[in-house]
């Protein structure tokens, strides 16, 4: 019993340590609460990925739709765009795009990360748009177009929504890629969850708290991506059956 009593005070005394290394006020005068460092860089990390799925499905549609045309060009410089992009690392796509495109452009670092890791996106967004369009009944456009659509509007209002409710899981589940493949925003000093893992590290000198710390963050917001997009089929299915 001794012996219990003594884990669990140990246990209670280092989780103690934890949260106090972790989330407590930085030493010395004038300090500041470490847990504000892992606010900064969930909003920063948030705001990033948002803007970077925006940009990204904008972008993956029209290369989808570039990647349908009849004509042969349109298709090889979309077919060009996803192999460039696929094939190098987002690290290198970052950073030229933050030290060459934009490097006298003064934009704050969210937009040009938002931008890149968009552009970036947008080649995998593409190929998973394609695909869903590709798998629906060809009848869905001969409907719209017998109903006097053209080719732009039967897209717009029939075969998109309905190819991205069919592609929806895996949408989302990119949608969770790039929330993680921001981790690598630190490299142009972007504040993510990242940077506040790094400035807690230098400041205490230690690894393992903060480290667990931005994988429990990570975790935690890929959960409630999961757990929302679960809801958002279970009413896309409910629907269907109406």
């Amino acid at each position: 019993m001794n012996f219990l009593m003594i884990n669990i005070s140990e246990i209670t005394e280092y989780f103690n340590h934890f949260f106090q290394l972790v989330f407590g006020p930085e030493n010395g005068p004038g300090s500041y609460p470490r847990y504000m460092y892992w606010l900064q860089g969930i909003k920063f990390s948030l705001q990033l990925t948002l803007l970077a799925a925006i940009i990204g499905i904008a972008i993956g549609i029209f290369i989808a739709m570039c990647k349908l045309s009849k004509r042969k060009f349109i298709r090889f410089f979309a077919g060009l765009y996803i192999d460039l992009i696929r094939g190098t690392p987002v690290l290198i796509q970052i950073l030229f795009i933050y030290m060459v495109v934009f490097a006298s452009s003064g934009l704050p670092k969210l937009v040009i990360g938002a931008i890149a890791f968009g552009i970036n996106s947008g080649a995998y967004v593409s190929e998973i748009i394609r695909a869903g369009i590709q798998g629906l009944d060809k009848g869905q456009m001969e409907a719209a177009r017998s109903l006097g659509m053209p080719y732009g509007m039967a897209m717009k209002n029939i075969i998109i929504p309905q190819a991205i409710r069919n592609i929806l899981p895996t949408l989302v589940n990119e949608f969770i890629v790039l929330l993680k493949e921001t981790s690598v925003i630190g490299y142009i000093a972007g504040n993510d969850i990242l940077k506040a893992n790094n400035i807690i590290i230098g400041q205490t000198y230690s690894a393992v708290e903060p480290l667990m710390t931005s994988a429990v963050i990570y975790l935690i917001l890929t959960s409630i991506f999961t757990f929302i997009m679960r809801k958002i089929e279970r009413r896309l299915r409910a629907g269907d059956t109406r």
